[in-house]
């Protein structure tokens, strides 16, 4: 294998540097013992992480949007794998139709799409409700999971599945211990980006939530634009390691190039 010269180590040392450094700086600004946003270089401390757990609102809409990506990125996956291997088996008239509709809200805004969902709730005196922004947060992140589920689904030889049936298993029977061990790699793939995607999402969900239904970035964005001080920042800092720790431990268990792109180990 053809290994980088000077040059394109060069080029991917700044790449990374360029990547790291807001977060880098986001993790210095935590341990300030100031009030206001500043490094930490003559003076560090604890103070603002034991802010975050002082700070009820915060508490809460973290649990909050724990809850939300979870039920989100689940109701996701389970509409996205009858609709990938429906898409990815049969030809069908509106088949490139009905691909490009469920992928579509990829495509729109998200400012548009929280002008929709608030206009939408509102006429069915739904706004406030957890579960209708449990249902809007399905349509945002529908796409991830479809994508990674059809891309497990394509190509699927169909075999081993014809031979259960023939030997009397059910249809489920046959999805549950064929199918999707074949495809698991895609549909795992798919809820961790839906459920990441799910936790991340503010410029929709600001038009929808209420205050009680503030997720994690709605509370922390009201935060910013009311104070100065470096609570977000802990609180960022928080979620930079627990991500991290997250990724180490799914690499160990399962391997990110199988949950991801799908390799073999």
């Amino acid at each position: 294998m053809k290994q980088n010269g000077m040059l394109g180590l060069v080029y991917n040392a700044f790449f990374l540097t360029f990547i790291m450094a807001p977060l880098v700086v986001v993790m210095l600004v935590a341990f300030t013992d100031k009030g206001y946003i500043s490094m930490p270089f003559d003076g560090a401390s604890f103070r603002w992480f034991r802010a975050i757990i002082e700070n009820g609102d915060i508490v809460s809409a973290f649990w909050l949007s724990v809850r939300l990506a979870f039920a989100a990125a689940t109701i996701g996956v389970v509409l996205a794998v009858p609709a990938a291997l429906a898409i990815a088996r049969y030809r069908f008239p509106g088949r490139g139709a009905l691909t490009s509709f469920f992928l579509s809200p990829m495509m729109i805004p998200a400012v548009v799409l929280g002008i929709v969902f608030l206009r939408f709730l509102s006429l069915l005196q739904l706004s406030g409700s957890f579960w209708a922004l449990v249902c809007a947060h399905v349509i945002i992140v529908l796409p991830y999971a479809l994508r990674l589920a059809l891309s497990s689904a394509v190509g699927l030889d169909r075999d081993a599945e014809r031979a259960a049936l023939s030997c009397g298993a059910s249809r489920f029977t046959a999805f549950r211990r064929v199918v999707l061990p074949m495809i698991r790699t895609g549909v795992a793939g798919g809820w961790v980006l839906s459920f990441i995607q799910s936790f991340d999402e503010l410029t929709m969900t600001i038009f929808v939530a209420t205050p009680g239904t503030t997720t994690l970035p709605v509370a922390m964005y009201n935060h910013i634009a009311q104070t100065i001080d470096p609570l977000v920042a802990s609180v960022s800092a928080v979620l930079i390691v627990g991500t991290v720790l997250l990724m180490i431990l799914l690499d160990r268990m399962v391997g990110l190039d199988r949950i991801l792109i799908g390799e073999a180990r």
